[in-house]
């Protein structure tokens, strides 16, 4: 049902935006000498769940650059594919019952929190896992909460025997897309998620190199499926090691659900992503996320009763270091967790994600981090 509200704010600072934020709608308001003018204002509401904040003039969206990362558990359409048998389930008479309703659903709950992450702007770079098509992707950016991004999308289909993909869509605004190529993950004969690697420079200045991941799940067991995320690792760091061969100096950012915690081997070991801060080497890498799980036991993925830090944001040395273009702080990276959502767990009253099945949003939260110069 359609409501059209109003708000008074008085007084107002000129140029002020206010973001209002309802179940399924944003509202972004300016002031322009004291007056208040809907700059956008899509409305479908099925509940009541505001949420309003101001922007000040201490952020600048040209200083900026917001890269998020999101396991969106299971992004399929509801038509049948006869080339991918991954879907079969996820169609209106499979054993998700995998209707309209709740694809149409899914969608606008992603698109909430994709929007919601900065609340000062949508984020330039998006990297996505477990999502079955270019279809479901194209549906998801033309959603009210997204629209405005104006978002293109990178994407190739992988010889995933569950159907599913990675992507990235990009903010073509702040974006230059220069070239992207997929390298196959295959251990033996077992195909897995292709990593994607996209080339672009952002906001006109700071050549990015991005690397998108999905690694083989811990299905079978931790110990006897990780032989196949080493093997995920060893490709990805001859890719990394070939970019510094031509600049040492690269911007690096490499986002994915590795499926193995930053403390783990083929993190840790084989792709050499630490947490180490001193007499460093610039072919090392930074995990954003590795103290948020080895000190305070925080995580993207709950399992065993345990949180998991399976959802990582690792960077390259230059973006650490770096006095003139964009750069990270070693503390930036950032797990994404408002309670709503989330769900509490009965017995012991621990939030925790809350998962498509159950009318939530996913199994994974999602990690970002703002660049800034």
């Amino acid at each position: 049902m359609k409501q059209l509200i109003s708000f008074f704010f008085s007084p107002l600072k000129e140029g002020v935006r206010w973001n209002v934020c309802w179940k399924g709608c944003v509202i972004s308001i300016i002031s322009i000498n004291s007056y208040i003018y809907p700059v956008v204002f899509f409305l479908y509401i099925t509940g009541v769940s505001i949420g309003l904040f101001a922007q000040n003039n201490e952020y600048k969206a040209t200083n900026n650059f917001t890269v998020v990362f999101y396991n969106v558990e299971n992004l399929f359409d509801t038509i049948d594919d006869p080339f991918n048998k991954g879907d079969n389930d996820f169609l209106p008479y499979g054993t998700k019952n995998w209707t309209e309703k709740r694809y149409q659903k899914k969608l606008k709950d992603i698109s909430k929190v994709l929007c919601s992450i900065n609340k000062y702007e949508l984020p330039e770079i998006i990297g996505l896992c477990e999502i079955e098509n270019k279809t479901v992707l194209k549906a998801l950016i033309k959603q009210p909460n997204l629209e405005q991004g104006k978002y293109e999308i990178i994407h190739e289909d992988s010889p995933d025997t569950r159907g599913i993909d990675v992507a990235l869509l990009y903010r073509k605004d702040e974006f230059q897309y220069l070239l992207h190529k997929t390298f196959p993950v295959i251990y033996y004969s077992n195909k897995s998620r292709d990593i994607l690697y996209v080339k672009g420079i952002a906001s006109n200045t700071d050549t990015l190199h991005i690397f998108v991941n999905h690694w083989k799940a811990r299905s079978g067991g931790q110990i006897e499926t990780e032989p196949k995320r080493i093997n995920a690792a060893k490709i990805l760091r001859e890719k990394v090691d070939s970019l510094f061969i031509l600049n040492p100096n690269s911007n690096i950012i490499i986002i994915g659900d590795f499926n193995d915690n930053p403390t783990d081997k083929s993190l840790n070991l084989f792709l050499n992503a630490t947490n180490k801060r001193e007499n460093t080497t610039k072919n090392e890498l930074y995990s954003l996320l590795y103290d948020k799980y080895s000190l305070n036991n925080e995580g993207t993925y709950f399992w065993e009763e345990k949180w998991n830090m399976l959802d990582d944001i690792i960077v390259s040395q230059n973006l650490l270091k770096d006095k003139k273009g964009y750069r990270i702080s070693y503390e930036d990276g950032q797990i994404f967790k408002p309670e709503w959502i989330l769900y509490k767990n009965k017995e012991t009253g621990e939030l925790l994600p809350n998962r498509t099945k159950y009318g939530g949003y996913s199994d994974h939260l999602p990690v970002y981090v703002i660049l800034n110069r």
